[in-house]
């Protein structure tokens, strides 16, 4: 049982005005979360009453904001930035 990731086009334009080493990184950690079977004991949920709940994973001093759809095996990217401007969007 394998998750898949969906990158936004929000979050590709973001994750291409971070610098180029740390986008790669950022993208080998959400790819590592795929192989897991349960990804959420690796994130943060965000406070808030949406359906589906958002996340928060931390790499380093920045954040990707996901969504996860457990009955498609989704992993959603939906916005990625530095910890001191990414949460302001939520």
């Amino acid at each position: 049982m394998t998750y898949r990731v969906v990158i936004t086009a929000a979050a590709r334009h973001d994750l291409k005005s971070i610098p180029r080493p740390i986008a790669v990184k950022i993208g080998e950690e959400i790819a590592s979360l795929t192989g897991e079977t349960d990804p959420k004991k690796h994130l943060k949920q965000l406070k808030g009453a949406r359906n589906p709940p958002l996340y928060s994973f931390r790499i380093g001093d920045y954040r990707a904001i996901l969504s996860i759809i457990d009955d498609l095996l989704v992993i959603h990217v939906i916005v990625v930035g530095h910890r001191s401007r990414v949460y302001r969007r939520f």
